[in-house]
């Protein structure tokens, strides 16, 4: 992860070790404290597609299954390109754990597939949503690092074989690297896996035609996130927008309890920069206002020395903690598993020190320029954001059989031999059959579509006029079977039913964030 992968430093490599374990690219140094180990994949949920999504968190859980109970501390956890076992505890502890853990990747415990699957529901349900969990859909659409917004879909109806290919072919040796906190590599480890081949990281994709742009949605606060090359400039400039952010909504205004930026790395050129301030509804205009000055100041190059100086200082800490090149050793091993180069510490602080003022703005000007804004229930125009796309632009009219709306009647979908659209007085969505990411098949006849650009149409029979069997089979018949997802049947509740309103009712296609037939924001 280097120095800019948690906003921190890079490892440095004077008393960090390079060996193997059973073909295992490993990384060890020493520590003060309990064996800490963490084995990495290079596998995530970018790598999945929307009607898979979810596989490879159903690999972590049936790999970790056998474990059951223990006074070790120990987990897993699936990231958007990367998947991580890591334990704690004595070495004869930690070995056992990871031992284990490889064992059941070469023989996973497929019998508990059903059971897992509504664990994942579960917790899925459970969970709850950060704030701006629904910028990744926009920014990048149904795909990629897109479907970080979803839900785990492909829990319904992946097959045992499916999650037995994936274990094969993504968790193995060639596509791993372990780290210990250890001064030698301890005794008895056995991580046989089968070999692979290293996966690249994932293209990134793009559902946004224009940045610096804005959604109007959510009540918690205002967030906001760009994309920008990776660089100490960079990790520099998040520390400075964190803490300015900070001081003018917080200490000075009174506006917000959290304002806050992150530094996490997309992959090995470009970055994400997040940054997130909450806000109360009374306040919510005074929080939108500041954070965008703040954001502006930034721009225009408005920094003190002693902003910069501060930053580099709260940076700089890191060298100053005990089993230094220990702690950097999960940043070391990512970096080594995706290729990403690593820093001593004599260039990291070189570096930090070339860092001006003018740099910073160059970085500001970048996070400014691919900007994606989330604003609570208003528009951003006034601050010279361009609203996402509410609808599907540049696209051609879908010919095929027209269905009215049974609730209003100047909505009209069509379903074509080549797509499906859905026109409202407002605009239309067009999803391609051969760019549909996912299509739900409900057994009553429901279908729901959702285009690799993010857009959704739902097609139900019970809302639209003479949509009877032999069209929702055109569907069936032209998207390509891997994205297809058959459901199982919905209670009588959940099917919906005509209301007849006064006014547009509003529209059953949209861009979805968590949940399918749920409008974004």
């Amino acid at each position: 992860m280097s120095q800019e992968t948690q906003g921190s430093g890079p490892t440095t490599t004077a008393h960090i070790h390079r060996t193997e374990v059973d073909g295992i690219r490993t990384v060890h140094a020493a520590s003060s404290g309990p064996v800490t180990a963490g084995l990495f994949f290079r596998v995530g949920v970018a790598d999945e597609t929307l009607a898979t999504t979810g596989i490879t968190h159903l690999v972590e859980h049936l790999a970790l299954h056998r474990h059951g109970l223990s006074d070790l501390h120990y987990n897993g956890a699936t990231a958007a390109t990367y998947t991580l076992f890591h334990a704690t505890g004595t070495p004869v502890e930690v070995v056992a754990y990871l031992n284990g853990v490889c064992a059941a990747l070469r023989d996973l415990p497929l019998e508990r597939l059903e059971t897992e699957r509504e664990i994942l529901r579960t917790e899925a349900a459970g969970r709850s949503r950060r704030p701006g969990h629904q910028l990744p859909l926009w920014r990048y659409g149904a795909q990629g690092h897109g479907l970080s917004s979803y839900g785990e879909h492909g829990t319904w109806h992946l097959t045992a074989d499916d999650v037995r290919d994936w274990a094969r072919t993504r968790f193995t040796r060639d596509n791993a690297v372990l780290w210990i906190t250890s001064d030698t590599v301890p005794e008895g480890l056995d991580l046989t896996l089968p070999a692979g081949t290293p996966y690249p990281l994932p293209a990134p994709t793009s559902a946004l035609p224009v940045t610096p742009a804005y959604i109007a949605g959510g009540s918690g606060g205002v967030v906001m996130d760009g994309v920008v090359r990776r660089s100490t400039a960079a990790s520099l400039l998040t520390e400075v927008l964190s803490r300015a952010l900070f001081t003018d909504l917080r200490q000075k205004g009174g506006y917000s309890y959290t304002a806050d930026a992150h530094y996490s790395p997309r992959d090995n050129d470009f970055a994400t920069v997040t940054a997130f301030a909450d806000a109360l509804p009374q306040k919510q205009d005074a929080v939108v206002g500041g954070f965008v000055d703040v954001v502006a100041r930034l721009r225009a190059g408005s920094v003190e020395q002693s902003e910069l100086d501060s930053a580099r200082t709260r940076i700089l800490k890191q060298y100053d903690t005990p089993d230094a090149a220990a702690a950097q050793l999960p940043s070391y091993a990512l970096n080594l598993l995706t290729g990403h180069r690593d820093l001593t510490e004599a260039e990291h602080r070189a570096e930090l020190a070339a860092v001006t003022l003018d740099d910073l703005r160059e970085a500001a000007r970048e996070l400014h320029s691919t900007a994606l804004l989330q604003v609570p229930g208003r528009d951003a125009e006034w601050a010279g954001f361009t609203a996402a796309p509410q609808w599907s632009y540049d696209t051609p009219a879908v010919s095929g059989t027209r269905h009215r709306s049974l609730e209003d009647g100047s909505t009209v979908l069509t379903v074509g031999t080549d797509a499906v659209s859905l026109t409202t007085p407002a605009g239309h969505v067009v999803i391609r059959y051969d760019d549909c990411a996912a299509l739900l098949v409900h057994p009553d006849g429901g279908r729901h579509l959702t285009g690799l650009d993010g857009f959704q149409i739902r097609v139900e029979p019970t809302l639209h006029k003479n949509l009877t069997p032999d069209r929702t089979a055109v569907i069936d018949a032209a998207v390509p079977p891997a994205a297809v997802i058959r459901m199982p049947p919905r209670d009588p509740d959940d099917i919906p039913r005509p209301e007849v309103r006064s006014r547009v009712r509003r529209t059953a296609s949209s861009r979805l964030g968590a949940l399918f037939g749920r409008r974004r924001g």
